[in-house]
């Protein structure tokens, strides 16, 4: 009997014990632990501009005058191997420039022979109407003389065979048919001091200007063209 009410008690203490456990779980809960590293905050650096560094010049001196390096570190430089004349005078440009003008104008008046600036193709001079019998064709050279000579023709016959280009004006005359004709000139040959050049002025029977005009720097066999239409 005494062993029977012993494992009761021990029963019974045992369910009080495990309820009150439970209950104790229920009530306390385990506290979680803390973190207490310290916490690292990133320092961003802020951005700088590193200054441009020049190579020095060796060569710097009071005594010698030589311009600073511009080369910075980082940079790419074209290195040119053409020597360079660095005691130019800048006005030999300007000097190059006005002797090259010159050498156009000499040209152009017949004072100087270039071939790259002759005149290789046939000039049209344009129409003339008239009711006169015949034109008067004065003639001269308007540069240097230096021998420029020309031929005339009207519809095709030779009128003046070889003329003579001087300082002072010279003429022949030219007749007409009824109707169209042409009359055209052409350059013999260029002049001593380049192409041929000269100036005309046409005038009618009875000394009435029509035209003056000029050709320059023809080469020889350039032809100047003149359609006449006799009224």
């Amino acid at each position: 009997m005494k062993q029977i009410l012993f494992l009761i008690i021990i029963g019974i203490g045992i369910s009080s014990t495990g309820y009150s456990q439970m209950e104790f779980n229920k009530k306390f809960k385990a506290i979680p632990l803390k973190n207490n590293a310290p916490k690292i905050k990133k320092v961003v650096p802020p951005e700088t501009e590193i200054p441009p560094i020049y190579t020095p010049n060796v060569f710097k001196s009071p005594e010698i005058k030589t311009p600073s390096s511009v080369l910075k570190i980082g940079e790419e430089k074209t290195i040119n191997m053409t020597p360079k004349n660095e005691f130019i005078n800048p006005g030999d440009v300007y000097m190059d420039k006005m002797e090259k003008d010159l050498d156009k104008t000499l040209v152009r008046q017949g004072l100087k022979e270039d071939s790259r600036y002759l005149v290789k193709i046939n000039v049209n001079f344009g129409e003339i109407r008239t009711k006169s019998e015949y034109f008067v064709i004065k003639y001269r050279d308007f540069g240097q003389i230096d021998g420029d000579l020309a031929k005339a023709t009207m519809n095709g016959i030779v009128v003046a065979d070889r003329l003579l280009m001087k300082d002072n004006f010279q003429e022949f005359k030219i007749f007409f048919i009824d109707g169209l004709n042409t009359f055209e000139i052409e350059a013999l040959n260029k002049g001593t001091l380049g192409g041929n050049t000269a100036e005309f002025q046409i005038y009618d029977a009875e000394g009435k200007f029509i035209k003056s005009d000029y050709w320059e720097n023809w080469d020889a066999g350039v032809k100047g063209k003149f359609i006449i239409i006799k009224e």
